[in-house]
């Protein structure tokens, strides 16, 4: 009993502190409402409107940011002269929202506009911003078709996803994955945001494989559809953009199809990365080994504190709306706000001018009262910085300055950070790291990952699809079967083919470091002659996951498949008749008559010339050539000067070809010839030529010049095959069994590792000795006559007469020439001149009549080698016959 009682004071004592203690706290309480009353009576009102679907977690969310951050600005700064009031309307669509802006600007007269929520609304409030010139600040437009120039007034909180797809695509870089697949919501976000991603992949030369859009209402059926389409293709990576309603359920379907197993990868955009902590655990078990990006946001006491109070207030708030986590777009919420009220500040005293407008509206004209100070607010706000929750806030051409991003693997219940992208230093594993300035793209850079399927092996990017089978296109044609000769199983109705093509293909598979199952499906099923291997090859993905053929490497078609490295030799060639030409006269034929008749008489002239100039006695008495012999030379060599320079240029008309699809056609065709409707020439390539040699022998020959190319296997672009592929065909055509196949398919003697100098002839691509045979005649006949003229008594005979016929000639026409032009030259100089003639005539007359040595005399200024005893006899007597004369 007196422990009752004891207990019964105590309880009491406790009650009554209880009750000062409450007492005391109202009175505070009311004292500091009475204050802060005070406080806003004083200071100026500014509205703010705000447009928020408060019946969605995420409106819910942002809206008691938004609350908070009046709140805690005011608190810190009790003192400012402005006070920021919300007004909030609730719109659930975007009728709604559209017609909650009007309200707003008409009775409510706000300053400024915090929304919208959807970016689908994003286009009529920035057109109705530019109007009445009202900032309109959202925190959720991420991507957006406006133009800064000409909606300035539409300012988003938020970082430019055009700067995440740079960082997914070096992400991608890193991996080495050379294609991925895009699954992104159906509205004008989704696709400006594809824009981003094709742009910036396009940058690294990575393929966008696929690329499915989905709209916002899609069943589950509609996306398992999809998604099992996509489990038979190569490709294994997947970049998800869309909304947390839609994407989570694409998750949990995703696992059921089975492509949230072993060797695929998944990569998610802060769409979805931002709601990560508040997915279901449903939701997270199909997610895990997902990579993610989005913008960081560095943990602070201040975002602790804000957290801890926020969720408090979201208990408190009387919602039926499931409750989301707070995430990035609840901070930039905040600081949106309390970047306005910074900016209301810095304006302060507000002197505005109200004035009313007109806006026509679903043809509806409203009338809108608008403050003139506008512009200043979008000027005061543009220059705003401070350090915000989610980091600092500063405005750059009306967005958000581009943070860093997070790169985040889900696992287990959570999400491990496993490293950053930054624009200026690319994939680091740390921010603060003192490493390297240079931009990387090293994937070493991140922490371990574990990837779908609890693998910690890196995905390749690509698979044999799941069906198992890799789908290899072959061509059905008529000719040149020894490359590809398809065979179609006339009761399975199977496709098989062998030829050289096949046989390589089949090489080389045995040679990849992994097993690929291939089936064979044949391109021109109706032999159609006029087929071409440019439309076979356009339907690669479609059709063909690779074909395999006599397929020529072409720089046009690399525009749209990848080749691997040619499994054959390259070259174009021409391949003519190996017979002899019979006309000796053919080097007269690539000049016509009348130039042969201008050159010959050319000769002639020339002749006459040196002629007349080897007779002109010098000072010296020194011919311009050295001997008789020497005159000949120059006349019938001139010709073979002039033969040099022309050179024949070879332009044929599309008339003149032909197309043939076999060697047996080639063959007739050839052997038909141009005059009775055949051809003379085949332009072909290599491969196919010396299929048609050796079947031929020797009938035929290939000439120069060569046309590089090659056959090779195509793919499609950015196909990782491509690599392996090509390593495994160096192996094949330089290992010992690339003879065999060649020889097995092409027959014996055939080689393509041959020199291509033994292939092609230079001597049957030369001009052999019979070629220039009439050439050589003519200067056989003239060298003959200038022996004759020279080593025979009838010649010398003739060939003196000539001379001194032409002598006399020119001595009369000279002598008259020299009595009109020197009158007055006296008669010692005129004797001297005719006893130099005379003794150059003596010599000229006798030194062909004498072969005998003897010493060398000077007679005058006339210097005689080796001259015979009757020349020196003569000489003397006709000397001494012309002085007795002088004298």
């Amino acid at each position: 009993m007196p422990n009752n009682i004891e207990c019964s004071r105590f309880a009491v004592t406790r009650i009554l502190i209880l009750f000062f203690i409450t007492s005391w706290f109202c009175c505070a309480a009311s004292d500091a409402i009475e204050h802060g009353s005070s406080e806003q009576t004083r200071a100026s009102v500014v509205p703010i409107g705000v447009v928020l679907d408060l019946d969605s977690p995420l409106g819910t969310m942002a809206d008691v940011c938004m609350e908070m951050a009046v709140s805690d600005f005011y608190a810190a700064h009790p003192n400012y002269s402005t006070r920021l009031r919300l007004h909030t309307k609730n719109a659930k669509s975007v009728l709604e929202a559209n017609f909650a802006v009007l309200e707003l600007l008409q009775h409510e007269e706000v300053y400024g506009i915090v929304g919208p929520q959807d970016s689908i609304e994003e286009t009529f409030f920035a057109e109705l911003g530019e109007k009445v010139h009202m900032p309109m600040i959202s925190f959720t437009a991420r991507t957006s078709t406006l133009s800064y120039k000409e909606d300035r007034y539409f300012v988003r909180a938020t970082p430019d996803d055009a700067i995440q797809a740079q960082a997914l695509a070096t992400i991608c870089q890193g991996f080495g994955w050379h294609e991925v697949v895009v699954l992104y919501e159906d509205t004008a976000y989704g696709n400006q945001f594809l824009s981003y991603m094709n742009n910036a992949f396009q940058e690294v030369e990575i393929r966008l494989a696929y690329m499915i859009a989905f709209p916002r209402s899609a069943e589950d059926s509609h996306l398992l559809q999809e998604l099992d389409k996509l489990r038979t293709k190569q490709t294994r990576v997947f970049i998800v953009h869309m909304n947390p309603y839609l994407g989570f359920r694409l998750f949990n379907v995703a696992k059921q199809v089975g492509v949230m197993s072993e060797g695929f990868a998944w990569i998610i955009t802060d769409s979805l990365s931002n709601f990560v902590n508040s997915m279901d655990s449903v939701t997270r078990d199909s997610m895990q080994g997902v990579l993610g990006t989005k913008p960081y946001i560095s943990r602070s006491k201040d975002l602790e504190s804000f957290q801890e109070r926020w969720e408090r207030n979201m208990i408190l708030k009387n919602t039926t709306t499931p409750l989301m986590k707070l995430n990035a777009y609840g901070l930039w919420a905040y600081d949106a706000v309390t970047a306005l009220a910074i900016a209301i500040e810095n304006i302060a005293p507000l002197n505005s001018t109200l004035f009313d407008i007109n806006v026509t509206r679903n043809g509806k004209d409203k009338r809108l009262r608008i403050s003139t100070f506008g512009p200043q607010f979008l000027d005061e706000l543009s220059r705003t910085k401070f350090r915000g929750l989610s980091g600092d806030f500063e405005l750059v051409d009306g967005k958000l300055k581009q943070p860093a991003f997070q790169i985040f693997n889900v696992i287990g219940n959570g999400e491990k950070s496993v490293g950053y992208w930054t624009q200026d230093r690319g994939i680091t594993k740390e921010l603060n790291s003192t490493g390297t300035t240079m931009y990387s793209t090293s994937t070493k850079e991140l922490k371990s990952i574990t990837w779908p399927g609890d693998s910690v092996i890196r995905p390749k990017g690509w698979a044999i699809p799941a069906t198992g089978k890799l789908r290899v296109g072959i061509p059905w044609k008529h000719g040149f079967t020894e490359f590809v000769d398809v065979i179609i199983d006339p009761a399975t109705k199977h496709t098989n083919a062998n030829g050289f093509s096949i046989d390589i293909f089949l090489a080389t598979l045995e040679l990849l470091p992994f097993p690929i199952n291939y089936e064979f499906f044949h391109y021109n099923d109706t032999k159609n002659i006029d087929w071409s291997y440019d439309d076979m090859l356009h339907e690669i993905p479609q059709k063909f996951d690779m074909v395999v053929g006599d397929t020529t490497i072409w720089a046009p078609r690399a525009a749209y498949v990848d080749f691997s490295l040619p499994y054959s030799e390259s070259g174009v060639i021409l391949v003519v008749k190996n017979k002899k030409s019979f006309d000796m006269w053919i080097f007269v034929k690539p000049l016509r008559w009348d130039l042969w008749l201008a050159i010959i008489v050319a000769c002639f002239l020339m002749g006459i010339v040196l002629h007349i100039l080897e007779h002109r006695v010098t000072s010296k008495g020194t011919d311009s050539l050295s001997t008789n012999k020497e005159r000949p030379r120059m006349v019938y060599w001139s010709p073979v000067a002039v033969l040099a320079f022309p050179e024949k240029q070879l332009h044929i008309s599309a008339s003149r070809l032909m197309t043939y699809s076999s060697a047996e056609d080639y063959h007739n065709a050839m052997s038909l010839g141009s005059k009775n409707k055949g051809i003379d020439a085949i332009f072909d390539e290599i491969p196919y030529m010396k299929l048609f040699l050796n079947k031929y022998d020797s009938q035929y020959k290939m000439v120069g010049p060569t046309y590089r190319t090659g056959f090779g296997f195509a793919f499609p672009r950015g196909s990782p095959l491509v690599s392996h592929f090509s390593k495994a065909i160096m192996d094949v055509t330089q290992g010992p069994n690339m003879t065999s196949i060649e020889q097995e398919n092409f027959g014996p003697g055939y080689s393509s590792q041959d020199p291509l100098s033994s292939t092609i002839s230079q001597q049957t691509s030369s001009l052999t000795l019979y070629d220039f045979a009439g050439l050589f005649l003519i200067i056989g006949s003239v060298t003959v006559f200038a022996l004759f003229c020279s080593e025979t008594v009838i010649g010398r005979t003739v060939t003196e007469k000539a001379e001194n016929f032409i002598s006399n000639c020119l001595h009369s026409k000279t002598s008259q020439g020299n009595s009109m032009e020197n009158a007055s030259v006296d008669d010692g100089d005129l004797g001297q001149g005719i006893e130099d003639e005379e003794i150059h005539e003596a010599v000229q007359d006798n030194v062909s009549n004498s072969r005998e040595d003897t010493d060398v005399r000077v007679v005058g200024e006339v210097e005689l080698h080796e001259i015979g005893p009757s020349i020196a006899q003569n000489l003397r007597m006709r000397t001494e016959s012309i002085e007795d004369r002088n004298s």
